[in-house]
């Protein structure tokens, strides 16, 4: 009797990382079936615009991405190179209902969302896995930096053994099933080690250049994106201190971030950085480093991989990717939970992720909702 192999699909980019993936999954036997997600196609008003002029072409004279056409082709050479089948899915609606429109909207608010977490929570690990469940597969694989481990009241998510990689933060909207269904390959290995193995599976790709700017924001200019898009009336308004005094213009609340300091072009002989974002009265208020410091919040959409918060508890926070968690109270309270640190944090944000760790396993999180003090 044949035995038939497990099925996966890996979602390729084109890149270092999730070609191992494919590379490694297919060395341990499994079937393994490559895809890849494009969402710079005609079609969706997110691409259409002016901010990239709605074409394939006038994305890569921009900067190659991992969805644009460089991404594609790179990730069909490594299928080609593993004698594995390659399929291309356009997602361009379904990322920006889901990512884009977000990040216009929460921008325009005063607030700096992460697309990243919404990406993975909607679109790979949402609509990419039913994906792969639909096409006979038991797994989907990714490249992230991370680890799943099954343990005796579910599974758990932890951080990859290469810290300076981890990427678990972005990870934290995952559910027991769709762990069930989740494979990291990279988890256990440094990212060293990885363009080794690349290079030892003869992928051309093992020198590549990783992608550091969000996928649909090649350049980084997010102001001038959400501007050029006018999903909102992105217009000047003051500068204020926390007294209310004008200190001068901004461009737009879209262009700002808490704890921001290059690109105010203000003068008062000491640094400035953003403190606070006022979109309802178009105000962007400044202030020395210290006012940027601040210690409770609300969080919201909360979610914990172990069921429900019931009591409150002390455990570490992590309020951006490259913050290093730290040790705070978490309160459980109706529909949303509040967080207080033991230690004033730098640049508290509303839209980012706080992000709850027991030593190295992710407990869950949320998006910050509001700064109390």
């Amino acid at each position: 009797m044949k035995i038939m192999k497990k099925r996966v699909v890996v979602a390729m980019s084109g890149g270092v990382d999730s070609s191992v993936a494919a590379a490694l999954l297919k060395e341990q036997g499994y079937e393994v079936i490559g895809l890849t997600m494009c969402f710079s196609a005609v079609g969706g008003p997110a691409f259409g615009g002016p901010a990239f002029g709605g074409n394939y072409s006038e994305l890569e004279t921009r900067k190659p991405s991992c969805c644009g056409l460089t991404g594609i082709e790179d990730a069909r050479r490594v299928c080609q190179k593993l004698g594995i089948r390659h399929y291309v899915l356009n997602f361009n609606k379904d990322f920006y209902q889901k990512v884009v429109e977000n990040f216009y909207q929460e921008y325009i608010r005063g607030r700096t969302p992460n697309p990243c977490v919404r990406c993975n929570q909607f679109i790979k690990f949402g609509i990419l896995l039913k994906k792969a469940i639909n096409l006979g597969a038991q797994f989907l694989a990714t490249g992230h930096y991370a680890r799943i481990v099954k343990s005796t009241p579910g599974y758990l998510l932890k951080k990859a053994k290469d810290l300076k990689k981890d990427q678990s933060y972005f990870l934290y909207s995952l559910t027991q099933t769709q762990l069930k269904h989740v494979i990291f390959p990279l988890g256990n290995f440094t990212k060293p080690k990885v363009r080794q193995l690349a290079s030892d599976f003869g992928l051309k790709v093992a020198e590549k250049q990783d992608s550091q700017e969000i996928c649909f924001l090649p350049d980084g200019k997010y102001g001038d994106f959400i501007k050029a898009s006018g999903q909102g009336n992105v217009k000047p308004g003051n500068f204020v201190d926390k007294n209310g005094n004008i200190l001068g213009l901004h461009q737009g609340v879209a262009f700002y971030t808490i704890g921001q300091r290059h690109g105010l072009k203000i003068a008062a002989g000491y640094p400035l950085y953003v403190t606070q974002i006022n979109a309802r009265n178009n105000q962007v208020s400044l202030g020395p480093r210290q006012e940027v410091y601040k210690s409770e919040f609300i969080i919201k959409e909360g979610h914990f991989l172990g069921g429900p918060l019931k009591k409150k508890i002390e455990i570490k926070v992590r309020i951006r990717y490259n913050h290093q968690e730290a040790l705070a109270i978490v309160y459980a309270e109706k529909n949303k939970q509040r967080v207080i640190f033991k230690q004033p944090q730098f640049a508290l944000t509303p839209g980012q992720s706080a992000v709850f760790y027991d030593k190295d396993t992710v407990l869950g999180g949320g998006i910050i909702q509001k700064i109390i003090s």
